[in-house]
């Protein structure tokens, strides 16, 4: 489902974030990305979704050359992913429905469809009721629960998110790998980075570790 060959993602100025990285994920697996601070967990995930590109390399999802992909056929390649990223890109102008609701008006859903989702979304993640609040009402761990439910709601079969469980305290980040692994459980392949390990022990699935944009031990 999700290949690199060799990939190497160069910036301005000459920075390597990733050097020549190789890997297989299955789909339907559980993957956890382990490393420090610019170790390049981010990057790894924005060139699975298409965000970026890489420098050199082959990243392939699901049969498909994302380096290759033009900018019209991307759109419809991240109909498949769910994206949690560490800026929330939370719309604090609009309530909670409005926030969840956003990828299914980019797609096209109609009315009744949008709010039968949205409603079983925001229940999945422990916010029903609080629809017509404004997401600036919500705990940092709300605010966390409102972007997967974001990243949800349009199904998606594969589920990228950098760092979510950052600020939060042990008990509450454990309670969102709880939520992460209730979707791998239906079939959802997830791509999970945090710079904790101890999180990442009690979930028994595959750790690729980053060092300095590459794999170690």
């Amino acid at each position: 489902m999700i290949q690199f060959q060799q990939v190497t993602k160069r910036y301005p100025g000459g920075l390597d974030a990733l050097k020549g990285l190789s890997m297989d994920i299955q789909p339907g697996e559980l993957v956890f990305l382990a490393g420090h601070s610019g170790a390049g967990k981010s990057t790894l995930l924005k060139l699975i979704a298409g965000i970026e590109k890489p420098t050199s390399g082959t990243v392939l999802v699901n049969g498909q050359n994302l380096a290759r992909a033009s900018r019209g056929s991307l759109p419809y390649v991240r109909r498949h992913f769910g994206l949690i990223f560490q800026d929330h890109k939370i719309l604090f102008d609009r309530p909670v429905y409005d926030n969840v609701k956003l990828p299914l008006d980019i797609i096209g859903f109609d009315g009744r469809e949008v709010k039968r989702r949205v409603l079983a979304a925001l229940d999945k993640v422990g916010l029903s009721g609080k629809e017509k609040l404004n997401p600036i009402a919500l705990s940092g761990g709300e605010q966390q629960r409102l972007c997967i439910a974001r990243a949800v709601v349009h199904r998606p079969s594969i589920l990228l998110a950098d760092e979510p469980t950052a600020n939060l305290d042990r008990d509450y980040a454990h309670d969102i790998l709880e939520l992460f692994k209730s979707f791998h459980q239906v079939g959802v392949t997830l791509v999970i980075s945090a710079h904790d390990e101890t999180l990442m022990a009690d979930y028994g699935r595959r750790i690729l570790r980053l060092k300095n944009g590459q794999f170690t031990a």
